[in-house]
């Protein structure tokens, strides 16, 4: 054989070597490994609704950040949903920690309950994986000095001063008429916690607590209770509780015709769409002090639609975890890496502000974004409206309710 032929022998099997290499792209340029995160939350159980909710807006942030190019300072690593259903348990909360931390995942996301998200939190803290709260008001999850924990939206405490503020404004706007309320929660540590603070404070704006009536998650009957609310007579009703308890307290209210100058509530899971689609008699004039988008900023208006076109109800809990998920991307991005204590330390620098809630300027400490805040809702019989604070509301509130003697 001659040289010749040695050669061109030799330049053949590079260029067909070449041209394999060629045809498999991931022999040449390694794809950026995934980032799994992990989504808590209570898909069975009595949290379902909200869990789902609060499922579908973190799978939507996942999307939406996979398709603008993934994490680019990761070489445009993708996120990845490791899902887990809670079952409205916090026992099987604190297993799905166990579970998804043997999968590898980077972060979770969750819980959609405060009685879920404490014991869940302190199970994550033994590996150091970020926590970021999505919907949980509880101030003690952020309270115990846990590094890995951090909520964007506002806690219990901060709603409830907020809830102060807009609530004196709006009686005395009234001319005092509510002097007397009764509290209504449900006793685990969300509804229990916020009671105990509404009833420290509602007599520095004037407001007698006739009575503190407290029921059990899941409750399938509430006549025993509103009955008891007719006997009192309270100018105004302030409740604590989740979707389901919630909208039947108060279409009994409505089923009984329990006269009040108004319903209000702090932090009231049923207070949304689903509500004043399904029953708008019961819910027009109804008022809630909770998170919320800033309906004047058309990033939230454009994503109302899109949520809307999923045939999926523009919820808080759906904006809250979808927020939360884009908050641990941006931490991971200025962070260039997936390690986890470089990830919490830019979780504490954090000062993100791509998101559309009537938020001040994003500062954590201890965990907790000291620039978030509640607003005060309104429902119609067609839609739900800020009314409070007057920099984002869209109408005047309505109290006393038309009608009320």
């Amino acid at each position: 054989m001659t040289s010749d032929v040695r050669v061109s022998r030799r330049l053949i099997l590079q260029a067909g070597a070449a041209t394999t290499a060629l045809g498999a792209p991931g022999l040449l340029l390694a794809q950026p490994k995934p980032l799994k995160i992990g989504l808590i939350n209570p898909i069975s159980g009595g949290l379902a609704y909200s869990g789902a909710q609060c499922r579908a807006g973190a799978l939507l942030a996942i999307d939406d950040i996979n398709a603008a190019g993934g994490i680019r300072a990761l070489g445009g690593a993708k996120l990845e949903a490791a899902l887990a259903d809670s079952q409205s348990r916090p026992e099987v909360g604190v297993s799905e920690v166990e579970r998804l931390n043997q999968e590898g995942v980077s972060a979770y996301i969750g819980c959609m309950s405060s009685g879920i998200a404490l014991p869940a939190t302190q199970a994550a803290a033994k590996y150091n994986t970020p926590f970021i709260i999505d919907v949980g008001v509880s101030d003690a999850i952020v309270g115990r000095g846990l590094k890995n924990v951090f909520r964007l939206a506002p806690g219990n405490g901060k709603c409830v001063d907020d809830a102060f503020e807009g609530l004196n404004q709006v009686n005395k706007a009234a001319g005092g008429i509510a002097k007397t309320a009764v509290l209504v929660h449900e006793d685990s540590e969300f509804g229990t916690g916020t009671a105990k603070l509404l009833q420290g404070k509602l007599a520095s704006i004037g407001i007698e607590v006739k009575e503190t009536l407290k029921h059990a998650t899941p409750t399938r009957d509430f006549t025993n209770l509103v009955l008891r609310i007719k006997a009192i007579k309270p100018d105004i009703v302030i409740m604590s509780n989740y979707q389901n308890e919630y909208v039947l307290i108060a279409r009994t209210m409505h089923q009984q015709k329990v006269d009040v100058a108004g319903m209000f509530s702090v932090l009231g899971g049923g207070f949304n769409y689903k509500l004043v689609q399904e029953q708008p008699e019961v819910a027009q004039y109804m008022m809630d002090f909770n998170h919320w988008y800033n309906p004047r900023n058309p990033k939230a208006q454009e994503m109302r639609k899109r949520v809307e076109a999923k045939n999926t109800l523009f919820t808080f809990e759906v904006y809250c975890a979808y927020n939360s998920v884009k908050l641990f991307a941006d931490a991971v991005q200025r962070a260039a890496s997936s390690d986890k204590e470089k990830v919490i330390a830019a979780l504490e620098t954090s000062t993100w502000s791509d998101h559309f809630m009537p938020y001040g300027a994003t500062k954590f400490v201890n965990g907790q974004n000291q620039g978030g805040r509640a607003v005060l809702l309104q429902a119609s019989k067609t839609d739900i409206d800020v009314v409070w604070p007057n920099e984002f509301a869209a109408v005047k509130p309505i109290f006393p309710r038309p009608g009320h003697v």
